[in-house]
């Protein structure tokens, strides 16, 4: 004996519309994550960048200059004898008071970043004080150095996401270290040069200063220099460390 299944018409109809629905929806959901994904992928939140991810052994040594009138000339001397590449964050207020030297790190090919303008807390300023203070830095280093600055290093590394948000739409990348000298506080030539060296690794970004703050810095440096070649070391700009490699960034309060 056969036996037929029979599906009353209404029943499957309603079967039908009840999986079209469900189809939809999962579409529908699915289309909406990617579009959340997208528009998130599009608008990251602006970040400080701290190293790079790189298995070559590239590093950054950068210098602060906010102020004083003695280190920062025997420092670029040490570089340029050493043939050592650098980033330096200037402060607009001591570039203005040192046009001399501010035009001999040009010429001597180093890499300019910008370091604010008055050295100062900026996450305790206004939004409005934020721009005023970085825009006037702009103008004046773009206006002595011919090109404008793209990188910068608030005074005192001192970061918040507004600080982030506000440098990110004026124009910068904000760079911070993974490697601090501790130079600035003169703990001695032997304690900067292990400061440097025992914590170097690829793609590192070293924090020192040139200001006259910083009163050891300039006996040190030969050697740190010295002892991150022997390491294989390139010494490298920023910027060129942080091209074609993966950025390490910190998520910042």
């Amino acid at each position: 004996m056969k036996y037929m299944l029979v599906i009353p018409t209404k029943r499957l109809k309603q079967a039908l519309i009840i999986g079209t629905a469900l189809f939809l929806a999962i579409m529908f959901a699915y289309s909406e994550r990617k579009a959340i994904q997208t528009f998130a992928d599009r608008d990251p939140t602006p970040q400080a960048i701290y190293k790079v991810d790189t298995k070559e052994k590239k590093i950054a040594l950068t210098f602060d200059i906010s102020w004083g009138e003695e280190r920062a000339e025997p420092i670029l001397d040490i570089l340029k004898q050493k043939n050592a590449k650098a980033t330096i964050f200037l402060s607009s207020a001591w570039s203005q008071r040192h046009q001399d030297l501010v035009q001999r790190i040009k010429e001597d090919g180093f890499e300019i970043g910008s370091h604010g303008h008055k050295h100062d807390f900026y996450t305790k300023y206004s939004d409005e004080e934020i721009r005023r203070q970085i825009r006037r830095a702009d103008a004046i280093l773009t206006q002595m150095t011919g090109k404008k600055p793209t990188l910068i290093r608030l005074p005192n590394g001192d970061i918040d996401k507004r600080v982030l948000k506000i440098a990110h739409e004026l124009g910068y990348t904000v760079i911070q270290w993974d490697t601090d000298s501790q130079d600035w506080t003169n703990p001695g030539k032997e304690a900067i040069i292990h400061n440097v060296v025992s914590k170097a690794h690829p793609g590192d970004i070293v924090l020192m200063h040139a200001s006259d703050s910083a009163k050891e810095t300039h006996l040190a440096l030969p050697v740190i220099i010295d002892k991150l070649r022997a390491m294989g070391y390139e010494l490298v700009t920023v910027s060129e460390l942080l091209t074609g490699t993966d950025v390490k960034s910190e998520e910042v309060r």
